[in-house]
Parts: structure tokens; sequence; C-alpha cells
């Protein structure tokens, strides 16, 4: 469903059909791609009236739209010379027109409330240490990856080492080894081996697998457990440059599949939801049933609530997701997420 950058006021709201504007955005209804008009013919139409910032649709009927104007006298010109007139530039389609306010509530974190304890989660097998590397190591680190090669994707950049992650099968190519992972994560290894809680054994562990992440101010990321078959219990996060709140996510039915989730398209809304704050320089360990079990999830938002506290995010977050390939099924005790059992 498309979420809308602007909503039709409620009768109570100051912008109205009449009196002085106070808005520079105007809802339109009965125009839209559903009735064959572009979003381009339509800001060709209003554009008329004054510089047009955008068209943009208001919800996923495609025939409402909210019309964005550099200065709100523009908008008004518009309302009193379009609204409910046949309009012969847009297929003689009688327009209906009120003024439209900014929608703020999208911009925060859904109703969720954010922990700063991993503790208080209480989901198995999840540890969060702030302060894993200081501000000189985390400047290092940064300057690192910006040195080196960054692939685009639609909405953020990444690097791999190791082994490439491909997004299309959420595997990896065991026969396709990139080569050792790069000497400046060395110090980040060789301190993640002393993280508390942590009881695999650091002979056994030997990650070689590191994506980086860019994600730019408002981008996050899908609900999503990490493949069974491709990396082994442990995943390692570290947040660097900018904080974000990461929400988890218990569904009651596979979710393996797909990146966003199965259980949300079948209608099953009665997950388990819990939220962290991750700061940056926080590393964040997935295993167990948090690794397993639980779906893991970014809101794409610029502005975050935590604890009555509103945060807005940095115009970037890079992470260093560290990660063991696996070479083998996986046998994990949670076959109702497990790509794995589920084929066998």
């Amino acid at each position: 469903m498309v979420q809308p950058r602007f909503v039709r006021p409620t009768q109570s709201s100051p912008s109205s059909i009449s009196g002085e504007p106070n808005s520079s955005n105007l809802y339109v209804a009965n125009c839209g791609p559903a009735v064959g008009l572009t979003h381009n013919a339509i800001a060709a139409v209003f554009a008329e009236f004054g510089e047009v910032n955008g068209v943009y649709a208001a919800d996923d009927s495609g025939v409402r739209v909210i019309v964005s104007f550099a200065d709100p006298f523009s908008a008004k010109a518009a309302l009193e010379a379009l609204s409910g007139r046949p309009c012969p530039d847009l297929k003689g389609r009688s327009l209906h027109i009120r003024y439209s306010v900014l929608q703020l509530p999208s911009e925060v974190n859904d109703c969720v409330p954010v922990s700063l304890i991993d503790s208080e989660l209480n989901i198995p097998g999840l540890f969060l240490l702030p302060d894993f590397v200081t501000v000189a190591e985390e400047q290092q680190l940064l300057a690192a990856v910006d040195a080196r090669h960054w692939i685009g994707l639609a909405k953020r950049r990444v690097q791999h080492y190791g082994y490439e992650f491909c997004y299309g099968t959420r595997n990896v190519d065991t026969k396709k080894r990139l080569g050792e992972l790069p000497s400046f994560v060395s110090p980040i290894l060789e301190r993640i081996y002393l993280f508390p809680n942590f009881d695999n054994g650091s002979a056994s562990l030997n990650l070689d697998q590191l994506t980086v992440n860019e994600y730019p101010s408002g981008v996050g990321l899908s609900p999503h457990i990490d493949t069974h078959s491709a990396f082994e219990d442990c995943i390692f996060s570290l947040s660097l440059a900018g904080p974000c709140i990461m929400e988890f996510r218990r569904y009651s039915v596979s979710t393996w599949k797909a990146s966003t989730t199965d259980a949300e398209k079948s209608g099953d809304s009665s997950c388990i939801k819990k939220a962290l704050y991750l700061p940056p320089r926080s590393m964040l360990l997935l295993s167990g049933e948090a690794r397993y079990a639980w779906n893991h999830y970014i809101p794409h938002h610029k502005i975050d609530k935590v604890k009555d506290k509103v945060i807005r995010r940095s115009s970037r977050r890079v992470s260093f997701t560290l990660r063991k390939v696996r070479n083998h099924p996986c046998s994990c005790k949670y076959p109702q997420y497990c790509d794995s059992q589920q084929q066998m």
C-alpha cells in the first residue's frame, strides 16, 4: 500500500476550502493514474498557478493525489480556479480539491516501545554491547570502506567481502570466494571473541563473510530472517556513523521464502513485536532463537521515538555485518523458519 506523504485534513483542521491559505499542499480527488492521468500531466496543469514541488499518490486508489506547491498562495490560486470544475486538460474531469496537511506521525516508529537494554526484550540469544569501538576506530573503519568501491542498490550502497551475498536468492555461492576478509576488520574479529555471553567458542566460529551497508537517512531494511542454509548460528552487526531502531518480529508461520513476511501477506498480524535502540559504535549479536526465529527489521523513518524522546537519524548509517558461511544443511530447532528443513 502506498503511504501518503500528506493527508486530507479533518473537519477540525485549520486548513479548509475557504479563508486564508495555510498549506502549500492540495488534496485532489477524481484524478490520477487509475483514470489515465499521469503525475506529470497533473503537475503541468497545476504549474500554471505556481511552482510545483511534486505530485504524490494520496493513497493506493490511483484516483487521489497530493499536489505540493512551493508556496501557499499558488495552492490557493489553483484551488479557487480548479475545484469543482471540469478541467479540459485533464480529460474534462471535475476535480475535488481541499487543502492538505503534512502527515508527521508516519515519521515516528509505530507504537512499539523501544528498549535501550537488550535484556528488556527477553529474546534468547540477542545481545547488544554499546561502545564496542571507540570514536577514533569508528572514523578509521568509515575511512577504510569509503576508500573502496561501493555497489549501488535501489536505496542503499553495499560492499561484500569473503563471499558475495546474492539478494535474488538470499544466499551465497560457496564456490565463488572473494578472498580473505580485509585487514581493517581484524581488530573487530579479535574483540568479537570476547563478546559477553558468547559461548560458541572462537576456534569453531571463524567468521568469513562481511557485508557493509550504507543507509541514507530514512532508509531501512525489510523484515527478514537471514537464510538458515546460508549462514551459521552467530550474526554480528556493528553500527557506525548513526543510530537506528531495530525491530524484532516473531510470527507463527514460515517466513523464510520472502524478504517481506508471508505472515503479513496472509493477514497474520498477531506477531510479537519488540524494538531495540542501536546507538553508534554498538555491536549486536543474534544467536540461537534471536537469529533463527525472529525477523529483524529497520523501519523506514527519518525520525524515531525512544523513551518519549524524538531522535532524528543522521545523514548516513553504516553497518558491518559479520557471518560464517554454512556449507551444510541447517538442522536448527526452528523448522518452521528454516529453508533447509522446509525443503526436505
